[in-house]
């Protein structure tokens, strides 16, 4: 596979699919079901919003790490280990909507694979929604590209 192979190429086209509005534990569930660990979520007009995927979940059956403050010459400091907002944010969701990482980063089904790769590299992330204009038409992920490359003649 060339690295200007289009995406539409190696994508997968049966996708699960979330909306903002479905219950968190039913999308657990589904994920599970399916043995995936992240899904896009669409709002209402059939655009991607969001991606679910089972960190995003984690987070919400996790602890929180709470701020930890140091009072140093009579002046407190908060120290923030992770973004404690975002935490309790996604701890206390109930929707979809509530949880999913958010916006999407999303890929032309006309973008190369290199395209996809680069994507995924820049942004820490092993899947991309693949759109055609804003419609959803697939999913690549880490493992579809590298499959695409054993298969090289």
């Amino acid at each position: 596979m060339a690295a200007s192979t289009p995406v539409r190429d190696i994508m997968t086209t049966e996708v699960v699919t979330f909306t903002i509005s479905d219950d968190v534990r039913s999308a657990m569930e589904t994920l599970i079901e399916r043995n995936i660990d992240a899904a896009p979520v669409l709002d209402e007009s059939g655009a991607v919003a969001g991606v679910l995927s089972t960190g995003d979940l984690i987070v919400k059956e996790s602890r929180l790490h709470f701020p930890t403050v140091i009072s140093i010459l009579g002046a407190s400091f908060e120290l923030k280990s992770r973004d404690f907002d975002d935490d309790i944010e996604k701890a206390l969701g109930s929707s979809v909507g509530d949880v999913m990482s958010h916006p999407a980063i999303i890929c032309p089904a006309d973008a190369t694979v290199e395209d996809a790769a680069t994507l995924m590299h820049d942004n820490d992330i092993s899947r991309l929604p693949v759109v055609d204009g804003s419609s959803l038409v697939g999913i690549v992920s880490r493992g579809d590209i590298i499959r695409g490359m054993l298969r090289r003649p």
